[in-house]
């Protein structure tokens, strides 16, 4: 098959187009005919080096959204059969450790990642398990399906699960290319909440309030936190979703209400961020880590997903072999939306030979 594997760490160039055996599903799994793979921020901070899950090795094929049609089942499938359209999970939890006997896949000791610390989409095939697939509807293409997985799904863990929003509240949330982002206002669009993005690019910021964004800010020309209480009515933002990391996070922070919610789940800007110690708790601010998904929170996200027409936001699709050049898009800034790759896309000419290759 074809795929797009690194040997060693490095820049775009390091992306290799390669011929690697056919993949054979195991026990409990199935062989998928990738139609499309999304782009991930951690498949460029893992490509760049060093390694950041548990478990990473060297060649690696990335790859953790991913969307296509079931060719083959493994030995003891019983719930999928050859055609059937799914997207997969890449969050592939053990099942028999103490956090999933709890039901607590989040923090499974052994888990394993699709296009993380084992092969992922960036190939024609992936076998994955049968449990961590997902049909997909039929009013759903291949390229949305792919767009879902990783986003949405941290999207999802932060505003519901770990940051409890509710009608009528208002969200404050960065960066409006993101994918999060975007999951984020479609989330608090569809509960009912007001959402405010704030983004360094003016036709980011248009883009969003196409999407739904209720208020927008550019923060090169405005006060973020005052343009929040001006919207607010002087009360502030009763949550920010924070995933970009130090270089807001003192912004974010003073853009809540009293007794405010922060839930941050990132860190691209820098592993540690300064604040305000006392100024958070005279003005019982809560700040709320949010971890990975869970496997149950990925199927109530699905779910909600599938139950009404959500307007997918593909920023570009480039062919596998041109995996060098997406990654270069991502790490530009300049996109808005999920980035993916097709194996089945033409080639546009847009290849750069690397000298890692």
């Amino acid at each position: 098959m074809r795929a797009v594997q690194y040997a060693t760490h490095g820049g775009p160039e390091v992306l290799c187009p390669v011929t690697l055996p056919d993949p054979e599903p195991g026990r409990g799994e199935v062989l998928i005919a990738v139609r499309a793979a999304g782009v991930n921020r951690l498949d460029v901070l893992q490509r760049r080096g060093p390694g950041l899950l548990p478990g990473f090795s060297l060649p690696h094929v990335p790859g953790m959204d991913v969307a296509g049609v079931v060719v083959a089942l493994g030995p003891g499938v019983t719930t999928r059969a050859t055609g059937d359209r799914v997207v997969v999970d890449p969050a592939l939890h053990c099942g028999d450790c103490a956090a999933c006997r709890f039901d607590d896949s989040a923090f499974c000791t052994a888990i394993q990642v699709v296009g993380g610390t084992r092969q992922g989409g960036y190939a024609e095939l992936v076998a994955v398990p049968e449990s961590h697939t997902h049909v997909i509807p039929g009013h759903v293409g291949m390229e949305e399906a792919a767009g879902i997985p990783t986003v949405y799904a941290m999207a999802w863990q932060a505003l519901v699960i770990r940051g409890d929003l509710t009608k009528g509240e208002t969200l404050l949330v960065h960066g409006a290319g993101s994918g999060i982002s975007i999951a984020a206002v479609q989330i608090a669009k569809s509960f009912g909440a007001l959402s405010i993005v704030t983004s360094a690019s003016a036709a980011k910021l248009r883009r969003m309030a196409k999407l739904g964004a209720d208020v927008t800010v550019d923060r090169t020309e405005a006060d973020v936190a005052a343009t929040v209480r001006e919207a607010t009515g002087g009360r502030g933002a009763d949550i920010v979703l924070d995933h970009v990391g130090p270089a807001l996070f003192q912004c974010s922070l003073d853009s809540l209400r009293l007794r405010g919610r922060l839930v941050f789940c990132g860190n691209t800007t820098g592993v540690t961020a300064s604040f305000d110690l006392g100024d958070a708790y005279r003005r019982g601010l809560t700040m709320l880590g949010s971890e990975s998904y869970g496997h149950a929170s990925f199927a109530q996200m699905l779910a909600w997903y599938w139950s009404a027409a959500r307007e997918p936001v593909i920023d570009s699709v480039f062919p596998l072999e041109a995996a060098a050049d997406a990654h270069r898009r991502l790490e530009s800034g300049a996109s808005t939306g999920k980035i993916l790759l097709s194996p089945g896309a033409p080639m546009t000419g847009r290849i750069r030979a690397g000298s890692g290759c």
